[in-house]
């Protein structure tokens, strides 16, 4: 009972760091879409209509990401999307820095981070964070837990599934 314990306390903190990454990521871009769309568009990978769609889209899906994570909502889910988003810019920034380009990478709009090892080890971090929440969704703190308990006492002889 101890480690699991343990574990729990560990994917608590993880969930809480890897939300605040996604908020402070978001907060930036949706301040600033259009800065973030010439940081896309830098890449040199996508035609402009693009560029401008996730430069708009983008950050509020990092939000929604982070929101949910620190709240403790569909954490599993959450992180599975995380992990999709985080491939997607390791990606973009291996073929950026591969072809040499000196470009922010637009990670966090109102901070210059280039492209580099740096940032592909930082963000291959960041994907560790989100397959360990993947396979232990800590419900340690969590609202969804919160309410499916409230709803359990409303309800004690129904069936209510413990994981998302």
């Amino acid at each position: 009972m101890r480690r699991n314990y343990f574990i729990e306390i560990i994917a608590v903190i993880f969930r809480i760091t890897l939300g605040i990454i996604f908020l402070y990521a978001a907060v930036g871009k949706i301040d600033n879409p259009e800065a973030f769309f010439k940081e896309i568009s830098n890449y040199r990978l996508f035609p402009d209509f693009i560029s401008q769609i996730s430069a708009i889209i983008l950050p509020w899906i990092e939000l929604t990401i982070g929101l949910l994570l620190i709240l403790g909502i569909r954490v599993k889910t959450t992180s599975a999307i995380s992990f999709i988003l985080l491939v997607v810019f390791t990606l973009m920034v291996i073929s950026a820095w591969a072809r040499g380009l000196n470009i922010n990478c637009g990670c966090f709009s109102h901070r210059i981070e280039y492209v580099g090892l740096r940032k592909v080890i930082e963000n291959l971090l960041t994907m560790g964070l989100s397959i360990f929440l993947f396979y232990f969704p800590a419900s340690v703190l969590s609202l969804e837990t919160f309410l499916r308990k409230e709803v359990q006492k409303e309800t004690p002889n129904s069936e209510i599934p413990l994981h998302s």
